[in-house]
C-alpha cells in the first residue's frame, strides 16, 4: 500500500468507500451548516466507525478538489495499490464466467468513470486497460463513477495485446467494437466468458488490439454522426450483453 494520500469526493463515492474500504479513510471534510439527508447518513456512518469528521467552509472543500463537484463531502484517504498483471491472473483464477471490459487508448478520466458506472450496473466483473496512455483512476474518475470505482476492480496491464492472448488461453472470447465491420452488435453472441473491447472515439482500437479480437462488431448509426462517445457506446454494448446473458440464464 502506498504511503501517499489522495482525495475522494462526492456523496456516492465516499459512501462506497465507507462500505467497501473504510480502512483507507484518514479523515473526512464536510460542508459546515449543510443540512442534507444523504450527507447526514454519511456523517453518521463515519461517526460509527470513529473516523474524524471536520466541518469546514466551501472554499476549503473547493481547494481540495480543484474545481470538482464535491457535494459537500471530501475524504482524505490512503492511496490504493494499483492492480496489475499478477493481480488480474489471481482474479481470473477465482472468476467462474468472466464478463470483462477492456478499454484501449481511453485517456479521459470522465469517460473512465462513466464506463465504470456502466460496468457496475451491467454486472461486469472487472475493467482492464494498459498502464501507458490510459486514464488513471483519479478522484475525478471516482466521482463520475458514483461508487463503482470501489465495486469494479481496474487492472492496469503492461502489454494489452499479450493480456488479450492470455484471456483467450482461458477460453474468454474477445469482441471488439469497430466502425468498419459490417456486423452489428445485436447479431453477436455476448454470452459466456467474454471481454468486450472499446477504443477511444477519436482513434478507435490500436492495430494490435484489433488483430487480437476474435470478432468485431459495431453499433448501428442511423443519423449524421458517425460515432458515440466511448462511455455512451460502452453502456449500450454492455447492456446488450447483459440482456443476452439474462435471457440465457432463464
Amino acid at each position: 500500500m502506498s504511503s501517499k494520500n489522495e482525495y475522494v469526493y462526492g456523496v456516492h463515492a465516499v459512501s462506497a468507500l465507507i462500505e467497501n474500504e473504510p480502512e483507507r479513510i484518514i479523515e473526512v471534510y464536510v460542508l459546515k451548516g449543510r443540512d442534507d439527508a444523504r450527507l447526514h447518513a454519511v456523517v453518521t456512518a463515519l461517526n460509527t466507525l470513529g473516523i474524524t469528521v471536520n466541518q469546514v467552509n466551501r472554499k476549503t472543500l473547493d481547494d481540495k478538489v480543484f474545481g470538482g463537484v464535491h457535494q459537500g463531502v471530501v475524504a482524505r484517504v490512503k492511496s490504493a495499490k494499483m492492480l496489475g498483471d499478477y493481480e488480474l491472473n489471481e482474479f481470473l483464477d477465482k472468476t467462474e464466467t468472466p464478463f470483462l471490459l477492456i478499454l484501449d487508448n481511453v485517456t479521459d478520466v470522465h469517460n473512465l468513470g462513466a464506463c465504470l458506472r456502466s460496468c457496475d450496473g451491467a454486472g461486469v466483473n472487472a475493467l482492464i486497460t494498459s498502464k501507458d496512455k490510459s486514464a488513471s483512476l483519479t478522484a475525478a474518475a471516482k466521482k463520475v463513477a458514483c461508487g463503482a470505482a470501489e465495486s469494479v476492480p481496474v487492472f492496469y496491464v503492461t502489454n494489452l495485446a499479450r493480456t488479450m492472448k492470455e484471456l483467450q488461453d482461458r477460453f474468454i472470447r474477445i469482441i471488439g467494437t469497430a466502425g468498419e465491420t459490417d456486423k452489428v452488435i445485436y447479431d453477436a453472441d455476448l454470452t459466456g466468458p467474454l471481454a468486450l473491447v472499446m477504443g477511444a472515439e477519436d482513434t478507435g482500437m490500436r492495430r494490435l488490439t484489433r488483430e487480437n479480437c476474435d470478432e468485431l462488431v459495431k453499433l448501428p448509426m442511423l443519423g449524421k454522426v458517425t460515432s458515440l462517445n466511448v462511455s455512451v457506446a460502452t453502456g449500450v454494448c454492455l447492456y446488450e450483453a447483459l440482456r443476452q446473458r439474462m435471457l440465457k440464464s432463464r
